[in-house]
């Protein structure tokens, strides 16, 4: 917009005050300052750019400058404090306004994650903010060692990231609770995968779930929920995967589905585990090594720091205490099964 185009109300009285203070060499008044302000607001609101209003201002001060008594320097003061005050207006209708729209976005992803909204008027919202709710959504939640604000430099570095690599393609970049938060349409799996890598490297080694595609209006909370679950499981079974796919993590819930089923396996199968001298937590951690390398002894020992002969020794121990062996086929989905149970209900830490 060039300044030809600037409507002569933000002008308004320039002149006067141009001719007035540079005769008479005095500074402007408060209330001619809090017009000027007041005129900058108007123009923001009216969506005027700052750099065509300014350059209103300077061909107005030429323009009444040859015809202005006084000295050059007092009517360069005078252009001076008309701007600044003029810029000031401008800037805190922006800030207002760039308040406003932080507020209105919050409260969207409020309403968004939790589904407190109206389905309807939610999905009209969205598309304020370039989702398009009638499609299939994914949520990728990162979790690093601190907690995050939007405008801090982790949640605006992944941004710059994932701008430069995908441009616009209606991905909201949020946090939540102190995690980041990626939403993007089902079909652009890429997209999630690869905020996964740049918030992993970004938060220091963070961990990342990613949520199944979802339809429909409620289908991001859904998403949302299924992500912040497998960060959930992960801590509480210590996996050390740093993203997390909840389409890959559903036997867990599975298992857990009907918890006092699961409790009477753990106790039947394992509870016994608790007479040996060291308690049952080194024998369930035995298990735990011994199923997650494949059940190879030598990998197992590594893993916990022992020679094969002391795992070996660990495992009769438990086949004798339990009356099932960890190396037959036969008896190893029932253990597994069991140990997988008492690490999702923190047994033996809390009673069941």
């Amino acid at each position: 917009m060039t300044d030809r185009e600037i409507p002569e109300q933000y002008l308004g009285g320039y002149d006067r005050i141009l001719t007035d203070v540079s005769a008479t060499g005095r500074r402007l008044t408060r209330e001619e300052i809090a017009s000027r302000r007041a005129l900058g607001e108007q123009a923001a609101e009216a969506g005027h750019g700052l750099r065509a209003l300014i350059s209103a201002h300077l061909t107005a001060a030429r323009a009444v400058w040859p015809h202005t008594p006084g000295s050059t320097d007092c009517a360069l003061a005078t252009v001076q404090q008309v701007i600044d005050a003029f810029a000031e207006g401008y800037e805190r209708a922006q800030l207002l306004a760039v308040r406003q729209e932080e507020a209105a976005r919050r409260e969207f992803i409020d309403d968004l994650l939790y589904g407190r909204s109206d389905l309807g008027r939610l999905a009209e919202r969205a598309e304020r903010f370039g989702l398009r709710l009638s499609h299939a959504h994914a949520v990728a939640v990162a979790q690093g060692p601190a907690a995050y604000d939007e405008g801090d430099p982790v949640p605006r570095q992944v941004e710059r990231a994932l701008i430069s690599r995908f441009g616009d393609r209606s991905v909201l970049l949020t946090t939540k609770d102190g995690r980041l938060l990626c939403i993007a349409p089902g079909p652009q799996d890429e997209v999630l995968t690869y905020f996964a890598k740049q918030a992993h490297a970004a938060t220091d080694g963070g961990r990342v779930a990613i949520g199944r595609p979802q339809p429909g209006p409620g289908g991001v909370v859904q998403s949302y929920e299924e992500a912040l679950n497998a960060l959930e499981l992960a801590e509480r079974l210590d996996l050390d995967d740093p993203v997390l796919r909840a389409a890959d993590l559903l036997v867990y819930p599975v298992l857990t589905r009907d918890r006092q089923a699961m409790a009477d396996l753990v106790l039947d199968t394992l509870h016994p585990l608790t007479t040996s001298r060291g308690g049952a937590q080194p024998l369930l951690d035995t298990l735990t090594a011994y199923f997650d390398s494949g059940c190879v002894a030598a990998e197992a020992a590594r893993r916990l720091t022992l020679s094969v002969r002391a795992l070996t020794y660990r495992l009769e121990r438990i086949h004798k205490l339990t009356g099932a062996n960890p190396a037959d086929p036969a008896h190893r989905y029932m253990l597994q099964t069991a140990v997988i149970g008492a690490r999702l209900l923190d047994w033996p830490a809390k009673d069941l």
